[in-house]
């Protein structure tokens, strides 16, 4: 196998969820550029129109899916969709989750918790299982943060969450070997609109949080992409089961 043979997706057909802004958008297109047939899907109808726009204009194939992931009837109609589409599935990215919450533990309420859960948790579970029933062989690919690790003060909800994607990344690669490869990605500060909205965080504060980053900078939906494409090349044909902080190095 050459190295261009070894990250080349032509033949591979992808879903990414959450793929309509940020990180997801980076996804899709760094499948679609790699060869992919990608399925871009979210919730806004907009945004992932514009994403499997720019994907076709640039000479890849892509179709927009709107997809509540946290409707299991719509992540059915999804995979379906694909499939119809393109002939198959390959690969399904679970990009979609965050949490627009701030607030201690003490103070949240269970239907905050519960939507939290409900979005980065079990929509996670219900597509995967709904991917793999439909793939031959393939990879599902989990994003999770580096919240996943720590202790996060007025966001302990969502590191939960994200904690439980790592488990759930490590039991159905077990799971689903060697047929469906399973990896995690735990990304670090991106420069993207959610984080910026979730964080409350203004172009100006940037700099101060990149002083904090060993690499010194924020990172781009495109280091994810990058780390997205190694995870379901042919290049990670022996890998499974992993988790990877694409994060610009430890926080000083």
């Amino acid at each position: 196998m050459t190295v261009a043979d070894a990250f080349d997706l032509k033949g591979q057909v992808a879903v990414v969820t959450g793929g309509g802004t940020g990180i997801g958008e980076g996804i899709a297109k760094t499948y679609a550029g790699a060869g992919a047939k990608v399925v871009v899907a979210a919730r806004r109808a907009e945004h992932i129109d514009r994403v499997a726009q720019e994907i076709n204009a640039s000479g890849g194939e892509a179709i927009a899916v709107r997809t509540d992931v946290t409707d299991r009837a719509q992540l059915e109609a999804l995979a379906d969709a694909a499939v119809d589409a393109f002939g198959s599935l390959s690969i399904w990215c679970n990009n979609a989750g965050g949490s627009p919450l701030r607030t201690p533990l003490t103070k949240i309420d269970r239907d905050g918790w519960d939507q939290c859960f409900d979005l980065n948790v079990t929509s996670l579970w219900e597509a995967s299982v709904i991917a793999a029933d439909r793939m031959g062989e393939g990879s599902i690919l989990n994003i999770s943060s580096g919240a996943a690790h720590r202790g996060v003060p007025g966001s302990g909800h969502y590191a939960a969450a994200k904690a439980a994607v790592n488990s759930l990344t490590k039991t159905f690669a077990l799971e689903l070997a060697p047929r469906v490869r399973v990896n995690c990605i735990c990304p670090g500060w991106i420069e993207t609109d959610i984080m910026m909205e979730a964080m409350s965080f203004t172009k100006e504060d940037l700099p101060k949080v990149a002083k904090n980053i060993a690499m010194k900078k924020m990172g781009e939906p495109e280091d994810v992409g990058m780390a997205a494409l190694y995870f379901a090349a042919p290049a990670a044909a022996w890998v499974t089961g992993q988790i990877i902080d694409i994060s610009g190095g430890p926080i000083q």
